[in-house]
């Protein structure tokens, strides 16, 4: 492929004895040489001991960025990926790498005018309104004992279980006092519903099957669950009056009438900012369409990789870990690998599209108005300028994410409705 750069490259004469110079200051503080104190040894002494390539692991590891720089300088090239490299040759006076660079690929856009894409005109139905303001209502109820009554739908059981699997104990399947909402789906099928119609201090016994979608050692498996039920709960919602438009901050509704306009304005607002996302994601994919380019296979791995260490952040916010994913779901780092190529490869294009709208459009900014954008950011975070410019890595990047977003609004632009 044309973005494939394999380029070799000597490092030889001051350059590489520096290297090797500095790996044996690092290596002679450990040498144990008879005669010597620890780490004073001479170089000379050190290398008829050792032997001139003890010295290279540690010496290459230094020359590799300095001879990488020298590939990019010469070259002009900005790779989009981490190199590869390889030691072809070594010497007590040279060393010979081989990088091969992948630079950004070829990418031809024939048209990101007039894609046929239409954003959805938003409507707010009366069903969508009736269900925010009970959500709402459910969000401020109060919650109160049930006395001598059963269990229903949305009540809150306070239970013991204990689950049994070929005659053992369920390893994670025992639990004491716990809360249970009748009706979201925390259990496996037919926990929640047999425990409707129960009182306080009944003992149930339950007897399920593990769904086909459970984990490989468990599903279509028969499990035993002991219940007793030491509690029922059932929430009150409030009534819809002045007491509860202060309770959620609306000092100035005062009415149902004007409560229901303020909860469809906040409904449809979130409508919109849908539409808009949708809008966007749906003209990138039509504008991806007319993308012409051949997407290096280190390219998409990359792009996984990425979105894979993503995930893992995401899943550790909720107190899991990739490892315990992967035994949950029955899959493996290379199941997973496979099953996000295809959106990395839909981000790719979607970049390359932006990129190449900012290209044709010969977007731009001034230092001056980079900094002020940095600066802006800066507050809106609530952190000094050198803060962000240090997570950023450089201006450069808060400047691609502003030519990005301005690529993105000339994209609507070209794409709306007169």
């Amino acid at each position: 492929m044309k973005n494939v750069h394999e380029i070799e490259i000597k490092l030889e004469g001051e350059k590489w004895t520096k290297c090797l110079d500095n790996s044996f200051k690092k290596n002679n503080k450990n040498a144990k040489i008879d005669g010597f104190r620890q780490g004073t040894a001479p170089k000379d002494v050190y290398i008829k001991r050792y032997g001139i390539e003890s010295l290279y692991p540690d010496a290459v590891n230094e020359a590799i960025n300095i001879a990488y720089q020298e590939v990019l300088n010469d070259n002009k090239l900005t790779p989009v990926i981490e190199p590869s490299v390889d030691v072809t040759g070594i010497s007590d006076s040279s060393v010979i790498f081989k990088f091969t660079i992948i630079t950004k690929p070829e990418v031809k856009l024939s048209s990101y005018e007039n894609l046929g894409v239409k954003k959805e005109k938003v409507k707010v139905t009366k069903e969508e309104l009736n269900e925010e303001i009970e959500h709402i209502r459910g969000e401020l109820a109060e919650i109160v004992i049930k006395e001598n009554a059963e269990v229903a739908v949305n009540d809150t059981v306070v239970i013991d279980f204990d689950g049994v699997v070929d005659g053992k104990p369920l390893d994670g399947g025992k639990g004491e006092n716990y809360p249970l909402e009748i009706g979201s789906h925390t259990f496996i099928p037919g926990f929640e519903e047999g425990l409707i119609g129960h009182k306080t201090g009944d003992e149930v016994e339950l007897n399920l099957t593990f769904p086909e979608n459970y984990v490989e050692d468990l599903k279509n498996k028969p499990v035993t669950f002991k219940v007793k039920i030491h509690e029922i709960k059932t929430k009150v919602l409030p009534e819809i009056n002045e007491e509860f438009f202060k309770d959620l901050g609306l000092e100035n509704v005062k009415t149902k009438e004007e409560f229901e306009k303020e909860v469809e304005k906040n409904i449809k607002d979130r409508k919109e900012a849908q539409n808009e996302d949708k809008f966007i994601d749906d003209l990138l994919a039509a504008a991806s369409s007319k993308l012409e380019v051949e997407i290096n296979p280190e390219i998409i791995d990359e792009e996984v990789h990425r979105m894979i260490h993503g995930y893992e952040d995401q899943l550790k916010r909720n107190g899991l870990d990739i490892e315990q994913y992967y035994k949950i779901t029955g899959t493996t780092h290379e199941d997973l690998h496979k099953q996000m190529e295809p959106e990395a490869v839909k981000r790719l294009k979607a970049r390359y599209v932006i990129e190449t709208i900012a290209d044709s459009e010969k977007i731009d900014f001034t230092e001056k108005e980079v900094e002020a954008k940095a600066k802006e950011m800066a507050e809106n975070y609530g952190i000094k300028l050198e803060e962000l410019i240090n997570a950023y890595g450089s201006l450069d990047v808060v400047k691609y994410d502003m030519r990005m977003h301005r690529a993105l609004e000339i994209l609507k632009e070209k794409n709306s409705e007169k």
